[in-house]
């Protein structure tokens, strides 16, 4: 066993990533290991670790964020961290799976700065990979941690369904946007962090409202990034979200503004031909005047805040406790 010094002091953010990924890669490669070839080729492009000849490549695996939560819920009610590496890396397959067939619906070309891996396998190849994670997923598990990643990713899948129907309604409100992000991206991170607490004796259940709370935070910030993030550092192109029409919780809020700028912006999303530069540089600016970008921000920012009374309300393993909420603050302040 490999306790915890609780007297050593937080690592930086970066540090601790590294060192999340330091447990779990190697035991992520020996489960992706147990692929079929055709499937294990797929993922293993997918995540960075072969080209698309399958020779070896050093390509970004992506930030890692919900393993190194996993671990850190562990330490920080009261566990081992190295208890809960297969947990860590059952949520990893969980989320790649998500985002292979995240790709495939959105049609996005570009992630991590590579050809995404149905533009370069096929659609359906690229599908069954992400079945393939999923299945290997839930091998990692204990049957009570089987139990609850499984209602994590029924959550999942129901908010991603809602996220599909915003597509055909030009209707959609912001409790409604809240309600599917909640499903599609907060229910697995609010998972990943009661998996871990399974590992220590404090309530698994604070720990998963912490998970919540950050989890859409997070969201809030990946939609600014998807309108005003740096494609050089998010690896997707400029306003994305927007050239898909996508009804994001900045997009849904100044959609439903009841402003000059709001009822613009409705008119170009009832549009179906491809934006051109200029319709995507007005419609970026038309949800900033509409309130939609501040809006996130701050609803990005109060949920950490929540997020961090939840996690103070365990009182967590100090060491530990403070590396959970560095990286619950990196989620407001991140670039990609």
């Amino acid at each position: 066993m490999t306790t915890m010094n609780t007297r050593t002091p937080a690592r930086p953010v970066g540090d601790v990533l590294a060192w999340s990924k330091s447990l779990v890669e190697p035991a992520l490669r020996a489960s992706a290991e147990r692929l079929p070839p055709a499937m294990r080729r797929i993922a293993g492009y997918h995540f960075g670790w072969w080209d698309t000849h399958g020779r070896p490549a050093d390509g970004d695996g992506g930030k890692a964020l919900r393993p190194a939560l996993v671990l850190l819920c562990a330490e920080a009610a009261g566990g081992d961290a190295a208890d809960a590496v297969p947990a860590a890396v059952a949520v990893e397959l969980v989320h790649n799976f998500s985002l292979l067939h995240d790709d495939v619906m959105d049609g996005d070309t570009t992630r991590r700065h590579r050809p995404t891996a149905w533009t370069v396998f096929g659609t359906g190849p690229a599908v069954l990979a992400g079945d393939a994670l999923l299945s290997l997923a839930f091998e990692q598990l204990t049957p009570e941690g089987a139990k609850l990643l499984s209602q994590g990713v029924l959550d999942l899948l129901e908010g991603q369904a809602a996220d599909v129907g915003f597509e055909q309604r030009d209707d959609v409100t912001p409790a409604e946007c809240v309600r599917m992000a909640l499903g599609k991206t907060a229910a697995l991170i609010g998972a990943a962090c009661e998996l871990g607490a399974l590992h220590g004796p404090r309530a698994k259940d604070r720990f998963g409202a912490f998970g919540r709370a950050v989890g859409l935070a997070f969201q809030h910030v990946d939609d600014l990034l998807g309108i005003w993030g740096d494609p050089a550092v998010t690896g997707k192109p400029v306003y994305s979200d927007l050239q898909n029409r996508k009804k994001s919780l900045p997009v849904v809020t100044a959609l439903s503004s009841g402003t000059a700028a709001g009822a613009e912006l409705a008119t170009l999303y009832r549009g179906t031909d491809p934006f051109g530069d200029g319709e995507l540089a007005r419609a970026a600016s038309l949800v900033e005047a509409a309130g939609g970008r501040q809006w996130s921000q701050a609803q990005a920012d109060a949920l950490l805040a929540k997020g961090l009374r939840e996690l103070a309300a365990v009182d967590p393993v100090p060491r530990a406790g403070a590396e959970l909420a560095s990286l619950a603050r990196l989620i407001t302040t991140r670039t990609r």
